[in-house]
């Protein structure tokens, strides 16, 4: 299989079980990455995967970005908008930069990265283009107005995107993950995991990344193409929307 795809925030914890996932499935993978050089040079090491650094939330990094990734692997044929921060506190003690900054990093980006890859796409009447979003983007938490918002947002965005390119051969899918265990989920106390967070779910046990990618590389395929607009909740059961 020779199609390029590219992960944002591929390198650590979902994102790089999809980059792996992707690879093991015949593509040519690109991950990119923003803040933690060694972590995406371990993960190369490991790999081979080719990564990149750019921040998701600027356009023209996103640009100059995607030429760097197409002309090493070739044209962008499957997109993953992974990439994704918090910046959790309650909406009364929240500022403005705890806002933007998630907003730009985990909605704006998605704009960034599509916009920049849905042309060429369309051109060649193929593309897969799939969104991380969250359970609490479907439901809402506390502490997380900006991070829900966002991952909210993308919903209604991919679902556009979904209508406005389906006659082009392209899918826009999102993932709406439950709580997978990742670094960003062990920033919480694992009291608070066990005796708030497990007790939600029916499954009584956190998901994987594993489990996240299988159904990335399930949508990018070649036979998913009726599959557009979809939101797959993988929770646990913990909310069925």
């Amino acid at each position: 299989m020779n199609r390029a795809a590219l992960v944002t925030g591929g390198t650590r914890g979902i994102g790089a079980a999809i980059s792996s996932a992707l690879q093991s499935a015949g593509y040519k993978v690109a991950a990119n990455y923003n803040n933690n050089d060694e972590a995406a040079e371990i993960f190369r090491n490991e790999t081979g995967i080719f990564t990149c650094k750019w921040d998701v939330s600027d356009f023209n990094a996103c640009t100059l970005g995607v030429k760097k990734v197409q002309d090493e692997c070739g044209p962008v044929d499957i997109l993953v908008n992974n990439a994704g921060i918090t910046r959790d506190t309650v909406l009364h003690k929240m500022d403005v930069r705890q806002w933007s900054e998630v907003i730009k990093t985990n909605l704006d980006s998605v704009f960034n990265m599509t916009r920049t890859v849905i042309e060429g796409m369309r051109e060649r009447q193929f593309g897969r283009i799939v969104s991380i979003s969250s359970v609490n983007g479907q439901k809402g938490q506390i502490g997380q107005a900006n991070y829900a918002a966002a991952k909210a947002g993308l919903i209604g965005f991919i679902k556009t995107v979904a209508q406005e390119n389906a006659r082009k051969g392209i899918t826009a899918n999102v993932i709406a993950p439950g709580y997978i265990l990742t670094d960003m989920l062990q920033t919480i106390p694992r009291d608070l995991i066990e005796k708030k967070i497990l007790p939600q779910i029916p499954a009584d046990r956190l998901g994987k990344t594993e489990e996240i990618a299988r159904c990335v590389v399930f949508l990018v395929s070649e036979e998913s193409g009726w599959i557009t607009g979809s939101t797959m909740s993988i929770n646990g059961g913990q909310s069925m929307i």
